[in-house]
């Protein structure tokens, strides 16, 4: 595995801990008030922890769909980035 994929897989784990966090935090609400947002946001949890889940997994046994392309690495690295972003400052929020 190359560095870009190195770093696209180790974005996608921290995403998956960011999620579990905010899964569990949103459970325990969901538990406590059953409102539909909440429910919402643990839909957006459980389908953005598949997603990293599966992206890892591919990261991992399929290497060959972004060996050949160190352009198409860079850009999976920058999604990642921009994901991982967005879920601190999810995670941020939420925690407050």
């Amino acid at each position: 595995m190359g560095p870009w994929l190195t770093v696209a897989t180790a974005l996608a784990a921290l995403n998956v801990v960011l999620l579990g966090a905010l899964g569990v935090v949103w459970l325990r609400n969901y538990r406590t008030f059953r409102t539909n947002l909440i429910l919402g946001l643990l839909a957006f949890v459980a389908v953005m922890l598949v997603e990293n889940l599966l992206a890892v997994y591919f990261f991992f046994s399929t290497q060959m769909l972004y060996a050949g392309s160190p352009g198409v690495q860079g850009a999976v690295v920058v999604l990642r980035g921009l994901q991982f972003l967005a879920l601190v400052f999810l995670t941020y929020v939420t925690m407050q």
